[in-house]
């Protein structure tokens, strides 16, 4: 039988929080007396060891009190937190017993940014979602187990471990356990009651000194949601918090295995005076319940500023209005005028961002050239918006540019998106340039207290220009040890390399500001401290400090990608993430996740998110598919799958270069292939959905290709793209019409129509015309044995919130056609005479310039890469061609629109 085997791809893909895979062992369904142990048929998704089995149809089992169709014998979380760093294992067994097959969903939500091999996404707040479905035979039983790392942030003076238990249904076997283990001393560990006190008094905590267990195993009675039902009550979030014990200023320096971590956290300091500017959007989206409790959070937060702080409210719709035009002590007078002025907002029209933004950052910066700010003090910017601009400067990197150019080095810009609509990604990229964060702010959920919460992080600033070194030239690769400012409450984490082998112990030297004071910390670390301590703990992580450091770098280079000022910037810190992930299996926003069977002929490439999915941040989108056999592929004993990761371009990658052929792929991007000169030509199409550009048209042989378009879901960066989303080919002389879409191929000829679907692997043969389909991957189409037609299917994840699925079309340039064929590809089959000169730098380093003389036209061309996906549908082979821009302008004959045809088998029309 097949197997599915998981490979990872390095892409050059948008920006998202990175994902590691788990390497460590994985229990067995013995673990548990009444269950049998499974056959060896496996069918893995996470990562090495990890593995979703299954056993063999037939074997014994002892059902629960209650039969139903599908039953879960076990439910099982482990958590284990070794300094910070968080493992979580989320286990599910289930057996069918019905004597249908039944569809089985392993559906389990993580919090953002935890690092996993593969997972959709949710809308739940601070949560991502990982959901796969499988088909189950009668009598089967199937595992899942699925293996996430987190790394946990202190936020208001303590450390939160949340589990979203979500078994679906009552199990006989329900356990949860997490372990926290904190060289440092655990100063607190609470378990709050999110269950309504449902559960009051099965959480069993049992803390030591560095040590606590946490035990939540209720039994099936109290599952239930009510005595006799049979639904259970297992629906929330269990709930960890707990803080760490600090006795010194300069913080713990934890040293093991060639990495240290630095944690630095200090408390009763004074807090910095703060000059903050609320800059708050109250265009039309804003009306109604979320302008409701902006002013109810905005009251609230007004009310706790220090009296030593100064303040002031921008209101922007396509208006900028200031409460003041400078900033006010906060007075209880003021505060309470502030108060009244904000109660009276009335959301209204455009957004202008641009202007609301240069207006505070000129009040900071007057106040501060008149030397009306105290020098001590920390100036911030906190900017609450729920849409894109709609007024004034639109672009968003000339706002971005703007907001750059003017802004002083002293002030902290941190933006709060409200909702869904906001460009998350864009308000990222100005926070994380200007010393500050950006959070989404959740429309469906309590937006006044997410507010409130936010505001409570960055309210008390207790230290500024905080500087880490370690003076020693042993300690290498530091993640960044420079900090703009330190708020209370929250950590500053700090993690490097060291050799061993050269160095007895790590200094290191702290530099800050306070209140009323500049700081000088020191402290040391021996290497031996925590081998001890990690040895006598089983459940102790002893990879705890690359794992930290690996987060960190991946993080911070994933940071500066999102900011490179150019492409070979861009490029070179793309080079080093990809090596990152290849180092340390973790798969960042660069790679995505293939499942292949081990023919090697069925593949489905997971699909990387967007910069800003509608909900959650840093998430790998997963398409999986069940090879629709008798059987499933995974149901019998077979060789355990691998997981391995590959870089782009390494040997594995690499193939016999295909024959030369025109094609089209992606947005629509034309590749004409010119035998004579041996040189590759494209050029892109920029139309519109619905659309139908002829391809060849050729009256005398009465052939004609057209292709519709279809656009993507939503635009990107301000772009829609479009596809080809169906094919129409007609040979006249055979009254052959053929029609491929992304769902079926449908073939008429005359009267009669027959139909097959992308899942078939079919051949259908009409005299001249012959049709091949190879399921889920390419349809052929060949006339009188020597003319042929390829078309590619190219899936997405069906739940992708930005790209579809679309066809790409390949045509071998033949003498088959007449001298008469013409359209966007057909008029290339009479090779025109190309002259190449002049090749020099282009503005790109790594994508030259040349001069192109052609049809009497002399044009401006860029060579550079594009794919051809016929020997391999999920990866491509690079092709090297010239692009000419301005949609083909000069290479092709007339216009691009001269190529529109009314109808799919009309042939083109030409002027």
């Amino acid at each position: 039988m097949k197997r599915l085997t998981c490979f990872f791809i390095c892409f050059f893909l948008s920006e998202v929080s990175g994902f590691e895979i788990p390497i460590n062992g994985l229990s067995e369904f013995v673990d548990y007396e009444d269950l049998v142990e499974l056959a060896p048929g496996k069918f893995q998704l996470v990562a090495e060891n990890r593995r979703y089995q299954r056993s063999l149809p037939g074997e014994s089992e002892e059902m629960m009190e209650e039969v139903d169709q599908v039953t879960l014998y076990s439910y099982k979380v482990q958590s284990t937190i070794t300094s910070r760093m968080a493992t979580t294992m989320i286990q599910s067994k289930v057996v069918n017993n019905s004597p249908q097959p039944q569809n089985v969903v392993f559906d389990v939500q993580i919090p953002k940014g935890a690092f996993i091999s593969n997972f959709s996404m949710s809308s739940a707040l601070d949560m991502e979602n990982f959901r796969t479905e499988v088909n189950v035979l009668p009598g089967a039983k199937v595992q899942f187990e699925l293996h996430y790392q987190e790394v946990k942030w202190r936020k208001l003076g303590s450390y939160e471990h949340r589990i979203y238990l979500q078994p679906g249904r009552l199990a006989k076997h329900l356990e949860v356990d997490v372990w926290v283990i904190e060289p440092q001393g655990l100063r607190f560990l609470h378990v709050p009651d999110t269950f309504e006190g449902h559960f009051d008094g099965v959480p069993v905590i049992s803390k030591g000194q560095q040590k606590a267990h946490v035990s939540f195993k209720p039994t099936v009675a109290q599952q239930r949601i009510c005595p006799n039902c049979r639904e259970t009550a297992v629906d929330g979030e269990l709930v960890v918090l707990y803080d760490v014990k600090r006795e010194e200023k300069a913080g713990e320096l934890e040293v093991f295995n060639g990495y240290f971590v630095h944690f630095f956290a200090p408390d009763n300091l004074d807090p910095i005076p703060k000059n903050i500017l609320f800059v708050i959007d109250v265009s039309g989206s804003m009306w109604g319940v979320k302008m409701k409790q902006t002013v109810e959070a905005m009251k609230t937060i007004l009310d706790d500023l220090r009296a030593e702080d100064h303040f002031s409210v921008i209101d922007f719709n396509q208006n900028i209005r200031t409460w003041r035009n400078d900033l006010i002590s906060a007075t209880k007078t003021q505060v309470a005028d502030a108060k009244r002025y904000i109660e009276k907002i009335q959301p209204s029209g455009g957004t202008n961002i641009n202007e609301a933004l240069l207006r505070a950052i000129f009040i900071l910066n007057e106040a501060n050239n008149l030397g009306l700010l105290d020098p001590n003090s920390v100036s911030l910017i906190i900017l609450v918006s729920d849409g894109d601009p709609t007024v004034g400067e639109l672009k968003l990197s000339k706002i971005q540019k703007n907001v750059k150019e003017n802004i002083q080095d002293n002030i902290s810009l941190f933006s709060l998106g409200m909702g869904f609509d906001v460009d998350y990604d864009f308000l990222k990229r100005l926070s994380n340039e200007n010393h500050g964060i950006a959070q989404r702010i959740y429309g469906n959920q309590d937006t006044s207290s997410q507010l409130k919460k936010f505001y409570n992080q960055v309210s008390t600033p207790l230290l500024r220009n905080v500087q880490f070194n370690y003076p020693h030239t042993s300690v290498t690769d530091v993640t960044q040890n420079n900090f703009h400012n330190y708020f209370g409450g929250s950590e500053i984490v700090v993690a490097g390399k060291f050799d061993p082998a050269k160095l007895d112990q790590i200094e290191s030297v702290i530099t800050a500001t306070s209140a009323n004071t500049q700081l000088v910390l020191e402290t040391l670390a021996q290497m031996d401290d925590l081998q001890d301590f990690l040895s006598k703990d089983k459940h102790a992580d002893p990879d705890f400090t690359r794992k930290l450091w690996a987060y960190l770098t991946i993080n911070q280079l994933l940071a500066e990608r999102s900011l490179a000022p150019t492409a070979a910037a861009k490029r070179r810190i793309t080079r080093s993430i990809l090596q990152m992930s290849l180092d340390h299996h973790i798969v960042t926003p660069l790679t995505s996740l293939v499942i292949e069977n081990e023919a090697g002929d069925e593949r489905m490439l997971a699909d990387a998110p967007p910069q800003d999915p509608s909900c959650c941040s840093g998430a790998l989108y997963y398409g999986s598919k069940v090879v629709p056999d008798s059987t499933p592929s995974w149901a019998n004993p077979s060789p355990t799958p691998v997981i391995s990761m590959l870089a782009q371009g390494s040997q594995v990658l690499e193939s016999t270069p295909p024959p030369h052929v025109m094609r089209v792929e992606n947005d629509p991007h034309f590749i004409i292939y010119l035998p004579k000169s041996q040189k590759n030509i494209c050029f892109n199409i920029d139309s519109e959905p619905g659309k139908i550009l002829n391809l060849v048209s050729d009256p005398e042989s009465g052939i004609v290709v057209n292709g519709q378009l279809v656009g993507a879901k939503k635009p990107n960066n301000g772009k829609l793209s479009t596809y080809f989303g169906k094919l129409g080919f007609y040979f006249q002389s055979e009254d052959i019409k053929i029609e491929i879409s992304t769902e079926t191929i449908t073939l008429s000829h005359g009267s009669s129509t027959f139909s097959l679907s992308w899942s078939d692997t079919a051949q259908v043969t009409n005299q001249r015309v012959q049709i091949s389909v190879k399921k889920e991957k390419v349809v052929t189409i060949t006339l009188d044995k020597e003319m042929s037609f390829s078309v590619l299917l190219h899936r997405v994840w069906k739940k992708h919130p930005v790209n579809v699925d679309f066809l790409g079309i390949y045509i071998p340039p033949t003498n088959k056609f007449s001298p008469k064929a013409h359209g966007l590809i057909g008029q290339f089959m009479q090779e025109p005479k190309i002259h190449i000169f002049n090749e020099r730098p282009g503005k790109d380093p790594e994508k030259p310039e040349a001069s192109m003389e052609v049809k009497g036209q002399k044009l401006i061309i860029t060579r550079g890469l594009q794919k051809d996906y016929r020997t391999d549908l999920v990866f491509g082979t690079d092709v090297t061609c010239w692009f000419v821009h301005n949609s083909g302008k000069g290479f092709i004959d007339g216009h691009y629109k001269d190529y529109f045809v009314p109808q799919l088998y009309s042939f083109l029309k030409r002027p």
